[in-house]
């Protein structure tokens, strides 16, 4: 039987800061004491508080394969119990993706607490951590049995559906998910109802292309480089033109690789005059893997167990194929390198309906829930703002007036 209440200890380290690191957590029964699991790995040279957050995470993933319902989170570490609590900024790039990855963690549980235990409490995962810290640097690693004290404090606040700790998962999440790696956050952006003056802000006009036969057909579209039908050419014509009213000055056009994005991309560019399309790789579609070219129906027919855990779950790929959470990765260098590229300018973004989807999921600070509901037309526009200061403002979502009559 499942144990309902977990309690996680969890702990990381380097030789160097940074250095040979590794980290180290416990999975403990919270009325017995007993160790139900024990994770610990080297991840080679990195900083305290990166084998601090890839600890946490190795423990919440432990707690979730043994079918925890609640988990009391118990680290030396101030800085990540505080982040994790909302209650610290999240400033350093390098920790904002292992910290959206542990809040989407949180959430798969129905409570999660945190505590900041000290440093002699947390011996067990000190130990670990210290262990593998000793692999990471090439010595043979000098294992204590250690048994820390069983110790039941009084807890804090539940992490239970739309509580306040779970409201500051999802800020977490969306803060990690969100900023850039040039120091700016949406989190931290000062809150106001006051328009922004929008000529400070870089605007990403980010247009899905045009209809293939692929869409009309309902078919997963991904990695395979179906062109433009002729409704579809037809669309391109007219989101130009859209486009061109939108934004009469355009820095760049940035486009998927593939040709139906290119060639939406063109068309736009022509319209603007002629500015350059320059192709990002990482705009390409989701790789459907086994899926690509079936349609919804056959899928659902042929992979119905497959299609369930996608659809339940963005840390899962089709066969063969991507998972959401890799291209929301990809999706995010993009936006934080034309941000950086492109500071008080306006970039035309041809992609898919997926990075599309990704992108604005993250500007609004949304679930995942929110991929299911939202609903992109081929050649449809949305408009992002993005501030220095990590402000951001969705202007448009999913633009089809130019479409009327095609």
């Amino acid at each position: 039987m499942a144990p309902r209440v977990v309690v996680v200890e969890a702990d990381g380290g380097s030789r160097g800061n940074p250095g040979p690191a590794g980290y180290g957590a416990v999975v403990r029964d919270a009325d017995t004491g007993e160790v139900l699991a024990e994770r610990g790995e080297s991840i080679g040279v990195a900083t305290n508080n990166v084998a601090e957050y890839r600890g946490l995470i190795a423990g919440l993933e432990a707690a979730a394969e043994l079918g925890a319902a609640e988990v009391e989170a118990r680290m030396d570490s101030k800085l990540v119990v505080e982040q994790m609590c909302g209650r610290w900024q999240i400033k350093h790039p390098g920790l904002r993706p292992l910290a959206a990855q542990a809040a989407g963690l949180v959430n798969r549980f129905a409570a999660v607490r945190f505590h900041w235990i000290p440093r002699e409490r947390n011996r067990h995962a000190d130990a670990l951590a210290n262990a593998a810290m000793d692999a990471a640097a090439g010595k043979a690693p000098a294992r204590a049995a250690v048994a820390p004290p069983r110790v039941v404090e009084p807890p804090r606040e539940v992490a239970a559906p739309d509580s306040p700790a779970r409201a500051r998962a999802r800020e977490v999440a969306a803060r990690a998910a969100s900023a850039t790696s040039t120091g700016t956050d949406p989190g931290t952006a000062p809150a106001s109802w006051e328009p922004r003056p929008s000529f400070t802000a870089t605007r990403l006009v980010l247009v899905r292309h045009g209809e293939t036969a692929f869409t009309e057909q309902r078919r997963y579209s991904g990695r395979g480089d179906v062109p433009l039908s002729e409704r579809g050419r037809a669309q391109v014509r007219a989101t130009a033109a859209r486009v061109a009213a939108l934004a009469p000055t355009v820095a760049a056009v940035v486009s998927s690789p593939l040709s139906r994005c290119t060639a939406t991309a063109e068309a736009i560019a022509g319209a603007l005059g002629g500015v350059p399309v320059r192709r990002e790789d990482d705009l390409i579609e989701c790789d459907f893997g086994a899926w690509e070219g079936r349609t919804f129906a056959e899928v659902r027919q042929e992979w119905p167990g497959e299609m369930d855990a996608w659809l339940a779950s963005t840390r899962v790929a089709p066969p063969g194929g991507e998972s959401f959470v890799d291209v929301a990765e990809r999706c995010r260098r993009v936006v934080d390198g034309l941000c950086r590229a492109y500071p008080g300018e306006t970039v035309v973004v041809v992609s898919h309906v997926s990075p599309i989807k990704l992108v604005l999921r993250d500007a609004l600070a949304a679930g995942d829930g929110f991929l299911h509901r939202l609903f992109l037309d081929a050649a449809g526009i949305s408009v992002l703002d993005t501030w220095p200061d990590g402000g951001v403002a969705v202007r448009t979502v999913n633009d089809t007036a130019h479409l009327a009559g095609i």
